[in-house]
Protein backbone atom coordinates (compact mmCIF):
# COMPACT_ATOMS: atom_id res chain seq x y z
CA UNK A 1 0.00 0.00 0.00
CA UNK A 2 1.41 3.31 -0.69
CA UNK A 3 0.54 5.17 2.76
CA UNK A 4 4.23 6.04 3.75
CA UNK A 5 4.70 5.90 7.85
CA UNK A 6 4.78 10.06 9.12
CA UNK A 7 8.54 9.34 10.24
CA UNK A 8 10.12 8.25 7.03
CA UNK A 9 9.11 11.44 5.06
CA UNK A 10 10.77 13.49 7.53
CA UNK A 11 13.82 11.95 7.70
CA UNK A 12 14.00 12.50 3.68
CA UNK A 13 14.74 15.74 4.53
CA UNK A 14 17.66 15.49 6.59
CA UNK A 15 20.20 17.49 6.67
CA UNK A 16 23.13 16.86 8.84
CA UNK A 17 24.29 19.39 11.60
CA UNK A 18 27.81 20.75 12.04
CA UNK A 19 28.57 18.53 14.83
CA UNK A 20 26.50 15.51 13.09
CA UNK A 21 29.44 16.06 10.11
CA UNK A 22 32.29 16.10 12.69
CA UNK A 23 31.56 12.71 13.83
CA UNK A 24 30.39 11.38 11.02
CA UNK A 25 33.61 12.16 9.33
CA UNK A 26 35.67 11.22 12.67
CA UNK A 27 34.00 7.67 12.68
CA UNK A 28 35.46 7.30 8.77
CA UNK A 29 38.61 7.19 10.00
CA UNK A 30 38.25 3.93 11.21
CA UNK A 31 36.82 2.66 8.17
CA UNK A 32 38.86 1.30 5.33
CA UNK A 33 40.80 3.68 3.15
CA UNK A 34 38.43 3.04 -0.11
CA UNK A 35 34.61 3.45 2.41
CA UNK A 36 36.70 6.36 4.25
CA UNK A 37 37.66 7.95 0.56
CA UNK A 38 34.05 7.38 -1.03
CA UNK A 39 32.34 9.32 1.71
CA UNK A 40 34.40 12.11 1.99
CA UNK A 41 34.36 12.25 -1.79
CA UNK A 42 30.42 12.11 -1.80
CA UNK A 43 30.32 15.05 1.11
CA UNK A 44 33.17 17.15 -0.46
CA UNK A 45 31.60 17.09 -4.14
CA UNK A 46 28.24 16.88 -3.51
CA UNK A 47 27.00 14.52 -6.02
CA UNK A 48 25.26 11.51 -6.54
CA UNK A 49 25.92 7.82 -4.46
CA UNK A 50 25.60 6.32 -7.67
CA UNK A 51 27.50 8.44 -9.75
CA UNK A 52 30.19 8.34 -7.06
CA UNK A 53 30.10 4.58 -6.84
CA UNK A 54 30.42 3.82 -10.83
CA UNK A 55 33.13 6.51 -10.95
CA UNK A 56 36.21 5.12 -13.55
CA UNK A 57 39.57 7.22 -13.16
CA UNK A 58 39.23 8.28 -16.80
CA UNK A 59 36.52 10.53 -15.97
CA UNK A 60 39.08 12.59 -13.69
CA UNK A 61 41.69 15.39 -14.29
CA UNK A 62 43.02 15.72 -11.45
CA UNK A 63 45.86 17.89 -12.43
CA UNK A 64 43.12 20.10 -13.32
CA UNK A 65 40.76 19.46 -10.35
CA UNK A 66 37.91 18.63 -13.21
CA UNK A 67 35.55 14.87 -13.04
CA UNK A 68 33.43 14.75 -15.65
CA UNK A 69 30.53 12.48 -15.35
CA UNK A 70 29.48 11.49 -18.37
CA UNK A 71 26.05 11.59 -20.13
CA UNK A 72 25.42 7.52 -20.04
CA UNK A 73 26.17 7.68 -16.26
CA UNK A 74 24.43 10.96 -15.10
CA UNK A 75 21.05 10.88 -13.90
CA UNK A 76 19.58 13.68 -16.90
CA UNK A 77 21.27 12.23 -19.11
CA UNK A 78 23.78 15.17 -20.08
CA UNK A 79 27.38 15.07 -19.59
CA UNK A 80 28.08 17.25 -15.52
CA UNK A 81 31.35 18.78 -15.15
CA UNK A 82 32.03 18.84 -11.46
CA UNK A 83 35.10 20.75 -10.26
CA UNK A 84 37.12 19.64 -7.28
CA UNK A 85 38.21 21.41 -4.29
CA UNK A 86 42.19 21.35 -3.16
CA UNK A 87 40.59 18.64 -0.03
CA UNK A 88 39.03 16.31 -2.86
CA UNK A 89 42.07 16.13 -5.16
CA UNK A 90 43.74 15.53 -2.22
CA UNK A 91 41.86 12.59 -0.81
CA UNK A 92 42.24 11.28 -4.27
CA UNK A 93 45.22 11.59 -5.33
CA UNK A 94 46.23 9.62 -2.08
CA UNK A 95 43.84 6.74 -2.83
CA UNK A 96 44.89 6.21 -6.15
CA UNK A 97 48.51 5.50 -4.82
CA UNK A 98 47.41 2.94 -2.34
CA UNK A 99 44.60 1.53 -4.96
CA UNK A 100 45.78 -1.61 -7.46
CA UNK A 101 45.12 -0.69 -11.09
CA UNK A 102 41.76 -1.09 -11.65
CA UNK A 103 39.99 1.43 -13.70
CA UNK A 104 37.12 1.67 -11.23
CA UNK A 105 37.80 4.83 -8.11
CA UNK A 106 35.83 2.53 -5.89
CA UNK A 107 36.50 -1.25 -7.07
CA UNK A 108 34.48 -3.72 -5.39
CA UNK A 109 36.06 -6.30 -3.68
CA UNK A 110 33.63 -8.53 -4.42
CA UNK A 111 33.03 -10.53 -7.57
CA UNK A 112 29.75 -9.39 -8.20
CA UNK A 113 30.55 -6.36 -9.91
CA UNK A 114 33.53 -3.88 -11.40
CA UNK A 115 33.12 -1.28 -8.82
CA UNK A 116 31.54 -0.70 -5.67
CA UNK A 117 27.22 -1.14 -6.17
CA UNK A 118 26.09 0.82 -2.93
CA UNK A 119 27.34 0.98 0.50
CA UNK A 120 24.72 0.25 2.75
CA UNK A 121 26.47 -1.97 5.42
CA UNK A 122 29.35 0.52 5.49
CA UNK A 123 26.59 3.72 5.94
CA UNK A 124 25.20 1.00 9.52
CA UNK A 125 28.52 0.81 10.91
CA UNK A 126 29.00 4.73 10.32
CA UNK A 127 25.56 5.27 11.92
CA UNK A 128 26.55 3.00 14.81
CA UNK A 129 30.14 4.48 15.66
CA UNK A 130 29.16 8.14 15.20
CA UNK A 131 25.77 7.84 16.86
CA UNK A 132 24.49 10.11 13.82
CA UNK A 133 21.33 8.41 11.79
CA UNK A 134 21.85 9.10 8.48
CA UNK A 135 21.04 7.79 4.67
CA UNK A 136 23.74 8.46 1.71
CA UNK A 137 21.59 10.47 -0.04
CA UNK A 138 21.29 12.79 3.22
CA UNK A 139 25.88 14.36 2.55
CA UNK A 140 24.73 15.32 -0.53
CA UNK A 141 21.60 17.44 0.92
CA UNK A 142 23.60 18.49 3.98
CA UNK A 143 26.33 19.99 1.33
CA UNK A 144 24.01 22.13 -0.95
CA UNK A 145 22.26 22.78 2.17
CA UNK A 146 24.89 24.28 4.43
CA UNK A 147 26.17 25.88 0.75
CA UNK A 148 22.93 27.73 0.02
CA UNK A 149 23.25 28.85 3.75
CA UNK A 150 26.62 30.29 3.56
CA UNK A 151 25.14 32.00 0.66
CA UNK A 152 26.40 30.57 -2.60
CA UNK A 153 23.26 31.22 -5.01
CA UNK A 154 20.76 28.33 -5.29
CA UNK A 155 20.88 28.49 -9.26
CA UNK A 156 24.80 27.63 -8.88
CA UNK A 157 23.83 24.64 -6.01
CA UNK A 158 21.44 23.28 -8.72
CA UNK A 159 24.56 23.03 -11.46
CA UNK A 160 26.18 21.42 -8.64
CA UNK A 161 24.03 18.93 -8.14
CA UNK A 162 23.19 18.67 -11.86
CA UNK A 163 19.30 18.99 -11.24
CA UNK A 164 17.25 18.36 -14.78
CA UNK A 165 16.56 22.07 -15.81
CA UNK A 166 13.63 23.02 -17.77
CA UNK A 167 13.10 25.96 -20.37
CA UNK A 168 15.63 28.53 -20.88
CA UNK A 169 18.29 27.56 -18.44
CA UNK A 170 18.69 24.25 -20.09
CA UNK A 171 19.57 26.22 -23.22
CA UNK A 172 21.93 27.73 -21.42
CA UNK A 173 25.76 26.59 -22.08
CA UNK A 174 26.09 24.56 -19.72
CA UNK A 175 30.12 25.46 -19.01
CA UNK A 176 28.75 29.14 -18.50
CA UNK A 177 29.17 28.24 -14.37
CA UNK A 178 32.00 26.22 -14.13
CA UNK A 179 33.50 29.68 -12.18
CA UNK A 180 30.60 30.06 -9.91
CA UNK A 181 30.74 25.58 -9.03
CA UNK A 182 34.71 25.48 -8.63
CA UNK A 183 34.07 28.89 -5.76
CA UNK A 184 31.46 27.00 -4.33
CA UNK A 185 33.00 23.55 -4.08
CA UNK A 186 36.87 25.24 -3.23
CA UNK A 187 34.01 27.50 -0.58
CA UNK A 188 32.61 23.93 0.64
CA UNK A 189 36.00 22.47 1.27
CA UNK A 190 37.50 24.99 3.22
CA UNK A 191 34.18 25.24 5.06
CA UNK A 192 34.28 21.29 5.90
CA UNK A 193 37.88 21.73 6.90
CA UNK A 194 36.95 23.93 9.57
CA UNK A 195 33.80 21.89 10.58
CA UNK A 196 35.96 18.53 11.46
CA UNK A 197 38.29 20.48 12.96
CA UNK A 198 36.39 22.13 15.15
CA UNK A 199 37.23 25.80 14.26
CA UNK A 200 33.81 27.67 13.74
Amino acid sequence: HMVKPPGDEKQRERVLSEDEIRLVWKALDDESPLITALFRIRLLTAQRGGEVHGAAWSEFDLATGWWTIPAERSKNGLAHRVPLSPQAVRILKAWRETVDDSPWVFPSSRKKGPHIAHAQKAIERIVRASGVDFRGHDLRRTAASLMVGAGVPRLVVSKILNHVETGVTAVYDRHGYDLEKRAALDFWGKRLDQIVSGKR
